[in-house]
């Protein structure tokens, strides 16, 4: 890529040359020919004028790669990662690192706004204050995939390259913690060394925090399409000692079926947990739930989500899509009562055994509020099972990207029917957590002109740095 200083804005630009004007989704600079054209360009950033090699052309749009910069915007930075860039055999993982992190948090802003402008015809009544966190180390799970190259002799561990199934050559990984970043070449040539080299397709990492005696515990899960030989676990045994923290966990089947590798020689890790420690609430784990990836955001999301709830002693709460319990057991602290409601049985058994831990404690400050759980397919929710839930006057939903829309409709149909509702009264305030602002913005038109909420603050969190990924967070209230 060339950078070529240039004149002003205002100049017509020569032939070839294109005007960038916003960032879409995919991080991709928007631009349109003199004809109305638009042109998607990797690698160039809004106002800046640049040449692109054209890659595919379609009647409506074209699709390139910026070759030649020819302004500059003011919010290009050096990217971090020396295995970034535009060029086959770079890695995707990141779409981001040549744009300023403050400027990526406003184009994330951005895009939830124009969503929730032009898809569910909705204005925030006020705009949140961004939430963020450090750019780099924060990736605390992510799942690696794996290739040994027969012709090479090597093996590969990483992310897929940028628009590629193959896998990237990374020796290291600054999003990552610096302790796994560290660890991608010696995992390289462990992996090398086994006999199953040809037959381990992805190793999936979930970091744990440290606790006052021990390391973080980083569990690494490996995916292997044939039982280990004898060698092989001890060389993965072997690998464990060495990397004090590290516990590895086999994965012959399904996402579930994950045994823990006995440990040798008194060697011992951590359980899997992280802390909401202004909570008082620890939250246990294994390597293949989901937890959010950016421990250091959700405690602040968590604290802001529930701030903006604002429960008191008086209420009776629902956490929709309540996973683990990361906002259920914070909830129980500040609410009169807490229902959790998810579609799977094992995570509201899960959910149910930590809040059992978390209430048990000795050191617990106050009691935690009585709680339960319930397993319901959320997504064929109806007006009755909401109806056979009770009243509660504040919800906390936080669905995954395909969003909350049969809750939402259910809630507006009791809303439109008060034959039906009797005297079901709907939430007074509803905190709305996404990580896809197209569904929450088409769940926001739901509960804004058919539920008769208004929207009265929204804003992004910014769980992933160096993404394309937009997480944010809306509040509804209704008279």
């Amino acid at each position: 890529m060339t950078h070529i200083p240039t004149t002003s804005s205002a100049a017509p630009l020569p032939e070839g040359h294109l005007r960038v004007h916003a960032l879409d989704l995919e991080a991709q600079g928007v631009a349109h020919r003199d004809d109305g054209k638009v042109v998607f360009i990797d690698g160039a950033l809004p106002y800046e004028v640049v040449s692109a090699q054209i890659h595919r052309s379609k009647s409506s749009f074209e699709k390139g790669v910026v070759t030649v910069i020819h302004r500059e915007s003011s919010q290009r930075v050096r990217p971090l990662c020396p295995h970034f860039g535009l060029h086959t055999g770079s890695c995707g993982g990141c779409k981001m690192q040549h744009l300023h992190p403050a400027a990526q948090v406003a184009v994330k802003q951005r895009v939830l706004e124009d969503n929730l402008t032009h898809i569910g015809k909705v204005a925030a009544g006020m705009i949140l204050r961004p939430i963020e966190g450090p750019a780099w180390g924060y990736r605390y799970r992510a799942r690696l995939s794996v290739r040994f190259v027969r012709k090479k002799g090597v093996v590969l561990i990483g992310f897929h390259e940028r628009k590629s199934h193959f896998v990237a050559d990374m020796a290291q990984c600054p999003v990552l913690p610096p302790h796994v970043s560290a660890m991608l070449l010696p995992l390289r040539s462990l992996i090398a060394s086994m006999d199953a080299a040809e037959l381990i397709p992805q190793i999936e990492l979930a970091v744990g925090e440290a606790s006052a005696t021990m390391p973080a515990t980083t569990a690494l899960v490996l995916r292997h399409l044939q039982p280990l030989s004898p060698a092989d676990v001890a060389r993965l045994q072997d690998f464990a000692v060495a990397h004090p923290g590290v516990q590895w966990w086999l994965q012959a089947k399904g996402p579930d079926a994950i045994v823990l590798l006995p440990e040798r020689g008194g060697h011992e890790t951590a359980p899997l947990a992280y802390a909401l420690a202004q909570f008082d609430v620890v939250m246990p784990f294994r390597p293949t739930d989901f937890t959010q990836v950016n421990p250091h955001i959700n405690r602040t999301l968590v604290a802001r989500a529930l701030a903006l709830l604002a429960p008191t002693r008086q209420e009776r709460v629902m956490d929709w899509f309540c996973g683990l319990g990361n906002f259920t057991l914070p909830l129980a602290t500040m609410a009169g009562e807490v229902v959790g409601v998810e579609g799977a049985a094992s995570l509201v058994e899960r959910a149910q055994d930590n809040y059992r831990d978390n209430a048990a404690h000795p050191n617990r400050p106050t009691a935690l509020a009585p709680t339960h759980f319930v397993v319901r397919n959320l997504f064929e929710i109806s007006p009755e099972a909401l109806l056979a839930d009770g009243v509660a006057q504040k919800w906390l939903v936080d669905p995954p990207r395909e969003g909350a829309y049969a809750l939402v409709q259910a809630l507006a149909a009791l809303v439109q029917s008060p034959d039906l509702r009797g005297d079901w009264v709907p939430p007074k305030r509803l905190v709305y957590v996404s990580c896809n602002p197209a569904t929450l913005a088409r769940d926001a038109g739901v509960l804004v002109h058919e539920a008769g909420y208004r929207c009265v603050t929204a804003g992004v969190v910014n769980m992933f740095p160096h993404t394309a990924h937009v997480e944010s967070m809306a509040v509804f209230e209704r008279d």
